[in-house]
């Protein structure tokens, strides 16, 4: 199942490329001038109205918007800075103020007049690239030290042609480059990316319209915040098909970011899940279908238009071309068998394990959410047996006290959020009566109506385990919990998805608009900042790539007033001890110590400014990669008392690296339903179940310290 996040449409296509004179003859005739029609004109004026009245965020319509509207649009077509010279930015700079103005009266000339240019130098760069590819006496020297610059942050408007070709030069260096660590010749190598840019100039010639005016009205809507989003009719029928949860996929959950398409997060029990190779911020390069189906360049497609790429039929494979997240010029094949992401393989799931202190051994209870999930046609046809999170994890914890665990685990990593109505019903399951979560809406009325009604069903020790992908219903759950003192936070802060979005009317298509804001009993909003644990685990993924704070104009973090709640423990009094006792404990277990310097290697990846296009040195880093991973493994396994792997290549073997793709999706693919959660491979999950035999022998001291002093006291009586 793949569920498009964000619908805008990211239309450059800056790729691994070069360039060059074809540029100075100047403006191609290739390519008609693209024109509004009244139609969208209308469009954009009730989008101006909507955002006007509806959006949480109010702003006004003026020269201020005017000129960041500017930049964000500038930004979105061009984010490499690969197209546009500093002189079209110096002319575009008359626009600055004028673009309120033109809107309001349904004038999108500014606009497409930005477009029309960008298309036009779009398509003559992918001309002659396609000329030079196809050049015999075009050659490339492998053997010169030469780096590409990795950080966009950094580059500048070139001045002139002569500097963007240079740029380009070494962009498709490294493209080449790339092939030619994938095994192919430099001829198999030109020939792929020749074959890659004639697709890529056909979308150029096919945009229309259609594709300047979303572009447009994205940009402007991006200025409101980062999900609020215009959908035209077209696309809005491909986001209605891929909220469908009977889609066929992979089970990943994408968006566009600049020239890529990005994905968000994992969708559990899912084909990708269980394939185990795609990550989160990994970058889709390029998709092929079957064994030997042609990988199709992707870079600069539309969301939807991927998406119908990567869905398919259950039991047919899907080949993704990946940048991983944190890497560049590396890349990586992941082959995928497609399937229906089925609800009781995503339902709540327990396991019982053992932690020791030293003196006690203690039972624990794991219960993994990976979703707040509800069948709503089952619920309203009022079906008794209907499938819902709450009503499952009820069972569960029932099951768990029966057993007599002495505390329970609520596994909330890679929680992406769901049904809010089922975030307050779990809630319920663990606090008495009160409020739940608060909604502030766009006329600032607050909302306390999702609260606690019973009695709670579990009220032992409690740890909620989250990570950066814990987001929306995710947040308010363990926030409130939290708040209330019930249990723990631990693990990494969570994603910061703390708006509500719905779907506006326009006169053409539909604005998805943001209304209403999520805060916790605290009053502290859930947005931007998320939920911050008490005790805080190494961030998987990086802060500045995945969360709501990596997004540009993303709603702000406040608060407001706290409802009225009570508190079960004070949490506060414990932390310093139980966060000395993990802080010693870790350094000293070897798979906690794995991580974190598997942690710290992808940090130093992040951090790199240039990459190599010398051939021999690239392949010398590739090896040095596998011979850290080959050292790190035998350290952890010696620290375990595990026989260390003898060799590089019997390292691979055992981790499935030597495998090719159509042998790792077939496995995967083969894989029955079972348990997700194995404390003995999941270091975190061990380390929460320390943290919560920790609280527990606290907790006991402190009652019986509160006992002694009670009779000593009675007696003195």
């Amino acid at each position: 199942m793949i569920i498009m996040r964000n619908t805008l449409l990211s239309l450059s296509l800056v790729v691994a490329t070069g360039l060059g004179a074809l540029l100075h003859s100047g403006p191609s005739e290739a390519l008609a001038k693209l024109n509004y029609d009244k139609d969208q004109a209308r469009t954009a004026v009730d989008i101006i109205e909507t955002l006007n009245s509806q959006h949480y965020r109010r702003q006004n319509i003026d020269d201020a918007l005017s000129q960041r509207l500017l930049e964000q649009y500038i930004d979105q077509l061009d984010p490499a800075k690969a197209y546009f010279l500093a002189g079209d930015i110096e002319k575009f700079n008359e626009y600055r103020s004028i673009f309120d103005d033109q809107l309001r009266a349904g004038s999108l000339d500014a606009g497409y007049d930005i477009f029309n240019l960008y298309r036009q130098r779009l398509e003559q760069r992918t001309q002659w690239i396609i000329s030079r590819l196809q050049d015999e006496n075009y050659k490339v020297d492998f053997t010169l030290e030469e780096q590409l610059s990795l950080d966009t942050d950094l580059r500048r408007w070139a001045k002139s042609n002569k500097d963007l070709d240079e740029f380009w030069r070494k962009r498709l260096k490294n493209s080449l480059l790339n092939l030619k660590l994938a095994d192919k010749t430099l001829p198999e190598a030109k020939k792929t990316l020749s074959r890659r840019y004639k697709n890529m100039l056909k979308r150029v010639e096919q945009q229309d319209s259609n594709d300047a005016f979303e572009a447009y009205m994205n940009a402007l809507g991006s200025l409101y915040d980062p999900h609020t989003n215009y959908l035209s009719p077209r696309t809005m029928e491909n986001f209605n098909i891929n909220m469908s949860l009977s889609l066929e996929g992979i089970g990943a959950v994408l968006q566009t970011e600049d020239e890529y398409t990005k994905v968000v997060r994992i969708v559990s029990a899912g084909p990708a899940d269980k394939q185990g190779d795609l990550k989160a911020s990994d970058r889709i390069v390029a998709v092929g279908q079957g064994k030997t189906g042609e990988m199709v360049d992707v870079i600069g497609w539309r969301l939807d238009e991927v998406v119908k790429l990567v869905r398919g039929k259950k039991g047919s494979t899907v080949r993704l071309q990946v940048l991983p997240a944190g890497e560049e010029g590396s890349y990586k094949t992941i082959s995928i068998r497609r399937n229906k992401v089925k609800l009781e393989e995503q339902a709540a799931q327990k396991e019982i394990f053992e932690v020791s202190d030293g003196d006690r051994l203690y039972k624990l209870g794991v219960i993994n959410l990976p979703a707040f999930y509800l069948d709503f046609q089952a619920y309203q046809r009022r079906d008794p047996n209907y499938k819902s999170t709450t009503k499952d994890v009820r069972k569960l914890i029932n099951e768990l006290k029966a057993a007599k665990v002495d505390g329970v685990i609520l596994d909330l990593r890679n929680n992406g959020g769901g049904s809010l109505q089922e975030a307050t019903l779990l809630t319920d399951l663990f606090i008495h009566p009160g409020t739940v979560v608060q909604i502030r809406h766009t006329n600032q009325s607050i909302n306390r109506t999702h609260r606690s009604r019973r009695p709670p069903i579990y009220q032992g020790p409690l740890l909620v385990l989250t990570n950066r992908l814990s987001a929306s219903a995710s947040e308010i759950f363990a926030g409130a919990i939290q708040d209330y003192g019930r249990g723990l936070v631990v693990g990494a802060q969570t994603f910061g998805k703390g708006t509500v979005q719905s779907l506006s009317p326009v006169h053409q298509g539909r604005l998805k608009i943001t209304e209403s804001k999520f805060y916790r009993v605290s009053g502290d909003s859930t947005q931007h900042r998320g939920v911050v644990p008490d005790i805080s685990f190494p961030n998987m993924v990086d802060l500045e790539e995945v969360g709501e704070s990596a997004y540009d104009n993303a709603l702000p973090w406040d608060t407001i007033h706290r409802a009225r709640h009570g508190t079960y423990f004070d949490i506060d009094t414990y932390l310093a001890e139980l966060t000395a006792l993990h802080t010693k404990r870790t350094k000293a277990d070897p798979d906690f110590v794995h991580l974190l310097e598997q942690l710290g290697e992808v940090e130093k990846a992040r951090d790199r400014k240039y990459l190599s296009l010398n051939e021999a040195a690239r392949r010398q880093e590739k090896k040095d990669r596998e011979q850290l991973a080959f050292t790190l493994e035998n350290k952890r396994r010696s620290g375990k008392g595990i026989e260390p792997f003898a060799t590089v290549e019997a390292y691979k073997k055992d981790k499935g690296l030597d495998k090719d793709e159509e042998e790792q999706a077939a496995e995967a693919a083969a894989k029955e339903p079972e348990s997700r959660i194995d404390p003995d491979k999941d270091a975190l999950l061990m380390e929460s179940g320390y943290i919560l035999a920790d609280f527990i022998r606290l907790q006991t001291k402190t009652k019986s310290k509160q006992i002694a002093k009670t009779n000593t006291l009675t007696k003195a009586n």
